[in-house]
């Protein structure tokens, strides 16, 4: 976990900081899939601006994930760039003039960079684009053996009812 203190650093109203820190990355489970960031350590710029009526911070990496292709269950590699910002009022009337990252004057980078990724993410994570996915009769990958089943004749106790569907 990595956690930047705000205690040290005094900033007035116009000032700025900026510093490049090693961010460490948790794995993300998405629809019951686990996704590994590689490598678990990335190197993020981290900037801090004082404001007026508050502070800015803004994160910027880039992410690359490691996990199952949602179509045909092969590896899928995802290189996602990341770029955050948040804001922390001085006098927060509300919780959305507050950051949730930001406690007791410590700023969590791994948890505020977790909650980025997850929604920088698309909907479907693919091994590639045009991605055929399993085949759902038998479960083979038609990436690798595409194929067509013949169509089932079904089932023969209901012959009857397929008969007065095809007169009418």
């Amino acid at each position: 976990m990595t956690v930047f203190n705000l205690r040290n650093l005094r900033l007035r109203s116009g000032e700025q900081f900026a510093d490049a820190k090693d961010v460490d990355l948790e794995p993300l489970d998405l629809a019951g899939q686990r996704y590994l960031p590689v490598p678990a350590t990335v190197p993020a710029q981290l900037s801090i601006t004082r404001a007026s009526t508050g502070t800015v911070f803004e994160l910027d990496f880039d992410a690359r994930l490691h996990g199952p292709c949602y179509r045909c269950l092969g590896d899928a590699v995802l290189d996602v760039p990341i770029r955050g910002r948040e804001y922390e009022a001085t006098n927060p009337d509300s919780e959305e003039l507050r950051t949730p990252y930001l406690v007791d004057g410590k700023l969590d980078l791994s948890a505020w960079a977790r909650d980025a990724i997850a929604l920088a993410l698309p909907d479907q994570i693919l091994c590639r684009e045009d991605c055929a996915g399993l085949c759902p009769m038998c479960g083979k990958d038609l990436n690798v053996e595409p194929h067509e089943h013949e169509e089932d004749a079904g089932d023969s106790r209901w012959a009857a009812l397929a008969e007065l569907r095809d007169r009418l």
